[in-house]
């Protein structure tokens, strides 16, 4: 089976601070079936508190736990679906004490799978999920939505005080220069399958072929419950988008928001 991930993920991982001493990403080289290179990344945000929050985390470095240890104390851990969970056992071992957040179907997932157990401390479910919150400390600078009409099952989170969405499938920014910026010899855009999926997955222009695989693709099991979860997420002052497939897009993130999901907003604004 072709590899997914980097064997040498601390000689390849590029960690950066897009807020200095909030925001630190950690981006990584990886192979969607192990031939589509699409990117990985894990996201930490310190709270005022000192609290950190890490969205979808990657492979737990020597370097990651000093830039961990220098940031604050870890606090909350989430994965953002049912696919981006494959390092919270590491993470869990790590720091115990850590709440670890999900999306509906992932503790099952896991339960059958060959992976570390972890107990999950709020598990985001479809029915009446706006009941659900984490803790006053994580709520006081959060907001979320649980994209459950996704395929993937998607937690979208916006971090008030930066004006920054963390995603991972809900939308792609692709090809995935940064991750694979420090793999040798790499090209992020190199193999036609690779070249295939940017050509899809991609924010520039009227971004179409995304907006398309969107609409008819990721969304048609559930299109009224998806278009009402994108209209909550527009409602939300953002500027930054943090993805985990495809590179940062540092600012004017809200208006790309909003190309990409046109039809699903136009869609939500009809049906009111």
């Amino acid at each position: 089976m072709p590899a997914l991930s980097a064997s040498n993920p601390a000689e390849v991982m590029v960690i950066r601070q897009p807020v200095p001493r909030v925001i630190t990403t950690l981006s990584v080289p990886f192979w969607r079936f192990g031939r589509v290179k699409v990117g990985g990344r894990g996201t930490i945000v310190r709270l005022r508190s000192g609290a950190l929050a890490v969205f979808s985390p990657v492979a737990l470095t020597d370097e990651v736990k000093r830039t961990v240890s220098e940031m604050g104390t870890v606090k909350y851990i989430t994965a953002l679906d049912i696919e981006h969970h494959i390092f919270l056992g590491p993470w869990h071992k790590e720091y115990p004490d850590a709440k670890i957040i999900g999306p509906e179907g992932l503790p099952e997932k896991r339960a059958k799978s060959d992976v570390e157990k972890v107990p999950f401390a709020v598990v985001f479910p479809s029915a009446n999920k706006e009941s659900v919150t984490v803790d006053s400390d994580f709520d006081s600078e959060f907001s979320y939505e649980f994209v459950s009409a996704h395929a993937n099952k998607e937690l979208v989170f916006c971090h008030r005080p930066t004006r920054t969405l963390i995603e991972a499938d809900l939308l792609f920014n692709l090809p995935a220069t940064e991750q694979f910026s420090r793999v040798p010899g790499a090209d992020a855009t190199s193999g036609i399958l690779t070249r295939l999926m940017a050509a899809v997955n991609h924010t520039r222009g009227e971004a179409m072929g995304q907006r398309r695989f969107i609409w008819w693709a990721i969304s048609s099991g559930d299109r009224t419950g998806f278009n009402k979860s994108i209209a909550k997420i527009n409602g939300w002052d953002f500027d930054r988008i943090v993805p985990c497939h495809g590179d940062v897009i540092e600012s004017g993130g809200k208006g790309i928001f909003q190309k990409v999901m046109r039809w699903h907003l136009e869609a939500y604004d009809k049906a009111k």
